[in-house]
């Protein structure tokens, strides 16, 4: 008997591009669309959490303030992003404060319409799970690099993910005006040690500074070998007499 031949399992095919007010238009739907400057608060730590919101330009950051007044970053998000979707799974009151990183474009969705949405149109629905699906990759990332990685490590692969290295398309230069108080927030460390890595990257030329930031491929390569191929003596050349042949790499 002949056992039957399996079937190739179904690849994932990217998602083509999606233009969330075009699909809002052609179905109709009631939405409000708000500009921000650099700075402004979109929606507050402890606020009612009523809407969806959908990044068309421009930098959100995602923040929360502890009791004791410590603040930490917990997300930087661009455009083609969704945030505030606490509320489609009850979520009353909001558990951090967005604020606009550069001038935002940013489309608002009512909760009650949203999820209308998600249940009746499949394009939305299919593009909103990718969207949850790749955050939560990232929440478990974040959380294996908070706990295992230097921080040196950690400062590297955050430089990577604002310069959107493994997403569609090429990756850009970090155009938002981030500080380093912000860097060093997200990756649980101090200003002075940002500083410190930052430059130290700009003379391995992992970095580039040019308005924004401009991030190279050799720091992926740097991340992803654990360790930069670049031979120490590169940057001391004046003032090491001879190389060591040791070369920089993370801390462990």
């Amino acid at each position: 008997m002949v056992p039957p031949t399996k079937k190739p399992a179904p690849t994932a095919l990217p998602l083509p591009p999606f233009d969330l007010q075009a699909f809002l238009d052609s179905a109709g739907v009631a939405r409000t669309i708000r500009k921000y400057k650099q700075s402004a608060v979109i929606f507050a730590q402890g606020d009612a959490a009523t809407d969806v919101f959908y990044i068309q330009k421009g930098t959100v950051k995602l923040s929360v303030v502890s009791r004791s007044g410590k603040e930490a970053v917990v997300a930087v998000l661009g455009q083609g992003d969704f945030f505030g979707e606490g509320c489609l799974a009850a979520q009353p009151r909001r558990i951090a404060t967005a604020s606009a990183m550069s001038m935002a474009t940013v489309l608002m969705v009512e909760k009650p319409q949203m999820l209308e949405m998600l249940h009746t149109q499949t394009a939305l629905a299919e593009r909103f799970l990718a969207h949850m699906l790749a955050r939560n990759i990232r929440v478990e990332e974040d959380l294996v690099d908070q706990l295992f990685n230097s921080s040196e490590k950690r400062l590297a692969r955050l430089l990577l993910l604002l310069a959107n290295f493994g997403k569609e398309g090429e990756p850009e230069p970090i155009i938002a005006k981030i500080s380093q108080e912000t860097l060093a927030e997200m990756i649980g460390t101090t200003r002075s040690r940002v500083s410190f890595f930052m430059n130290k990257f700009r003379k391995l030329g992992f970095i580039h500074y040019n308005g924004g930031i401009e991030v190279h491929r050799s720091l992926l390569n740097a991340v992803l070998h654990d360790k930069p191929q670049i031979e120490a003596s590169q940057i001391e050349a004046s003032k090491t007499p001879k190389p060591s042949g040791k070369r920089a790499n993370f801390p462990k």
